[in-house]
Parts: C-alpha cells; sequence; structure tokens
C-alpha cells in the first residue's frame, strides 16, 4: 500500500534528520525498536496511538483535508 510506504518514508527522513537511530526513537516515544522497523517498511500493523506517538517526538503534524473539511470546521461537529 502507498500510503503506508510514504508514511514509512517520512518517519524515517525526519528520523534521520533529527540523528535519531531506531533505537533512540523507541526509546523516546516508549516503544519498541521493532515497530519503528516495521513502520519505516511500510508495515499496516502499527496503531493509531503509537504512530501518534512517534510523530510526537519528531515534531511531525498530522492534518486531515478534505472537499468537506471548511465545512467541518465551521460545524458544530469541530
Amino acid at each position: 500500500m502507498k500510503l503506508a510506504m510514504d508514511i514509512g518514508h517520512i518517519i524515517q527522513f525526519h528520523r534521520k534528520k533529527a540523528g535519531l537511530s531506531r533505537i533512540d526513537l523507541a526509546h523516546f516515544a516508549g516503544l519498541g525498536k521493532t515497530l519503528i522497523y516495521e513502520l519505516e517498511h511500510g508495515r499496516l500493523t502499527v496503531s493509531f496511538d503509537k504512530l501518534m506517538s512517534i510523530c510526537k517526538v519528531l515534531n511531525i503534524k498530522l492534518i486531515f483535508t478534505s472537499p468537506y473539511i471548511k465545512e467541518f470546521e465551521d460545524s458544530d461537529a469541530s
């Protein structure tokens, strides 16, 4: 799946730019190094909360967009 590989490449790129090994990133995110490896290689076994822990360490922000996002933001649902 392309999206999983894209996410993996983004994580790997940011990890390397931060000068972190997989072990370092795993430690700071409170996760195992195997999970970091699997994520970077596009495996879809990572839960959302673990992905968010990794993103927090790497200062990556997830942004949701759609043709309806402005309408959603203007509604009472947001």
